[in-house]
């Protein structure tokens, strides 16, 4: 699922006010994160996950995986803070522009 730059901008508004319901410690990404990250997904659609590891690349690669186990689109990723979309597959709550 790619997204525009349009739908981008338009997600990273929407997902400004949340605040973080991932929290991801300096030991990794574990079976329970990435269940409880599918569980947020597929409630909320449009989540920040907040990942405490001090080494950038480290940090791009854990989001990267956590992206391809929940099959999730990377929307934005400033510092520690990243924000991470999945349309649910029946209810769409979110109405993207262009889709």
């Amino acid at each position: 699922m790619a997204l525009s730059e349009k739908q981008l901008k338009f997600l990273r508004g929407k997902a400004h006010p949340l605040k973080p319901v991932i929290m991801i410690g300096k030991t990794g990404l574990s079976a329970g994160v990435a269940a409880e990250t599918e569980r947020a997904l597929h409630d909320h659609e449009l989540i920040k996950v907040r990942v405490r590891t001090s080494d950038r690349e480290a940090r791009d690669a854990l989001l990267s995986e956590l992206t391809q186990q929940t099959q999730s689109e990377l929307v934005t990723r400033i510092g520690h803070v990243a924000v991470l979309y999945r349309a649910h597959p029946k209810l769409p709550r979110l109405v993207i522009p262009g889709t």
